[in-house]
């Protein structure tokens, strides 16, 4: 039987439907959680930012620090995972050091 013959009348006739009678809703996935549904997470010096599209280092800084020009203070904190901070992207947890 192909995928469509059940379209043309096709379907043999004696064949039995499939029982999904046991199954249950829901999900799973080896994929890790997301760590936070908000940008913003935390408070104190376990803070994280999930960067967005169209961020950028001094506009993270400008947010939380209120000063653009303190990027350096969380490229410094997030090196191992920053290789060129012009180049941050959306989904990257960074880690937001106290002000």
């Amino acid at each position: 039987m192909g995928i469509f013959d059940f379209l043309k009348g096709n379907a043999d006739k004696n064949e039995a439907s499939p029982d999904f009678s046991n199954v249950r809703s829901g999900s799973s996935s080896t994929a890790a959680p997301p760590a936070t549904t908000d940008p913003v997470a935390g408070s104190g010096a376990g803070r994280t930012y999930t960067v967005v599209t169209g961020d950028s280092l001094s506009k993270i800084a400008k947010r939380e620090y209120g000063d653009a020009n303190k990027w350096r203070r969380i490229y410094e904190a997030n090196r191992g995972l920053i290789k060129d901070p012009d180049l941050i992207y959306p989904g990257q947890l960074l880690s937001i050091p106290e002000a």
